[in-house]
């Protein structure tokens, strides 16, 4: 690529900015649906640089353009932070790098621009709210935002169970995740007399006995597990009739997720007939699984390469965990995606209130996006 050398300088020389914006956003964490000064700090940062910001009146996030017209190159990253207890007070906390991605795609973007590099098209960069509840990605695909877009990259910092600082992947493999909550509704009686109820909790019981009995594909990775369940009140002499529960479901592939919420509904409608109970479930926020573009794949494959060796690329984790990024592939599957898996010692774990990384990672994370951006448009051309 002709324009590597003068990339990797001004990266290298932006090192403190990248700190400076991490250090502010991470220090600013703002739950789902709710980051409003995020919002307003990523759009003044974005038309500080002269891009064209769209922001939204019924939502918080934005969208940021650079260039004009086609090919349009996408970068997203997710904006919000994670509502948990820290040495004993809740609130908002970045625990799942969201502090860094922001990082990440705003220091790509603004290396990108201080190198002289101009695009041949458009760069379009998504400032997505709520991938903690699974909905944010949802939204942009129905303002539109992503409809003109050809090729599309994310980043996810990697635990160090996964993936040690200094490497990266050139996708994740996440995979599906939905919530079920439940209501049931038995009859209420007398401790003496159970004869004479329906005991919401057996009734509850028996559906942790029937989901631990559901058996899928043994190939495909799937698990169900009851997560929630409140049910009795302070006398404990009344069999009570009425329990809320809730289930959640993980599956390696959006297929195993459909087999998998099937035969978990069989056994809902089993126990409600069985007990003569009535059983009321809705379907929570549902993650789809990875649909993973082979070509998008190879080229932040090649920027990984350029940026950290071939000694340092590693193939794609297979991931558990859900990633609403892989909405916008399936509802647009035009879209050729892939996600960046950056190594960065990442440790206790992901979601731990005192996760913390080795943010050194971020400079070499932010080469590789800035790369992939210029490799992306020299393809297209």
């Amino acid at each position: 690529m002709s324009t590597t050398f003068s990339l990797k300088q001004t990266v290298t020389a932006r090192e403190t900015s990248i700190a400076e914006t991490f250090r502010h956003l991470h220090a600013n964490p703002e739950i789902s649906w709710k980051e409003v000064q995020t919002t307003r700090y990523l759009a003044d940062r974005m038309r500080s640089l002269g891009l064209r910001v769209t922001t939204f009146e019924d939502c918080t996030g934005l969208v940021a353009e650079w260039g004009e017209g086609k090919p349009v190159v996408g970068l997203r990253t997710d904006i919000d932070a994670l509502w948990q207890e820290v040495d004993g007070e809740w609130r908002a906390n970045h625990s799942c790098g969201h502090d860094a991605h922001m990082t990440l795609i705003v220091e790509a973007v603004e290396s990108l621009i201080a190198s002289g590099y101009r695009p041949e098209g458009t760069v379009k960069i998504l400032f997505q709210p709520a991938e903690e509840k699974g909905t944010g990605a949802l939204k942009l695909v129905e303002k539109g935002v992503v409809d003109d877009i050809d090729y599309l990259y994310g980043v996810h910092l990697r635990p160090i169970q996964e993936m040690k600082g200094g490497l990266a992947g050139p996708a994740i493999y996440n995979g599906a995740a939905m919530f079920l909550y439940g209501e049931i509704t038995g009859v209420a009686a007398h401790g003496a007399r159970p004869h004479l109820g329906i005991n919401a909790i057996e009734a509850a019981s028996a559906i942790v006995t029937g989901i631990g009995q559901v058996h899928t594909d043994p190939t495909v990775p799937a698990t169900v597990k009851m997560t929630m369940l409140q049910a009795g009140g302070e006398s404990y002499n009344i069999i009570p009739d009425k329990a809320r529960f809730a289930l959640d479901l993980r599956a390696q592939t959006n297929q195993a997720m459909d087999d998998l919420l099937a035969r978990v509904r069989q056994v809902i409608d089993g126990v409600a007939v069985s007990f003569q109970a009535q059983i009321d479930v809705q379907m929570g926020s549902r993650m789809v699984a990875a649909e993973v573009s082979d070509e998008a794949k190879a080229l932040l494959e090649q920027s990984i390469i350029d940026v950290l060796g071939e000694e340092n690329l590693r193939p794609a984790p297979v991931s558990p965990g859900a990633e609403d990024f892989h909405f916008y592939t399936v509802e647009r599957p035009q879209i050729k995606a892939t996600m960046l898996a950056l190594g960065c010692d990442l440790a206790p774990g992901l979601h731990h209130p005192h996760m913390q990384f080795d943010e050194k990672a971020l400079v070499k994370g932010v080469e590789i996006l800035a790369n992939v951006v210029v490799r992306t448009f020299e393809k297209l051309k």
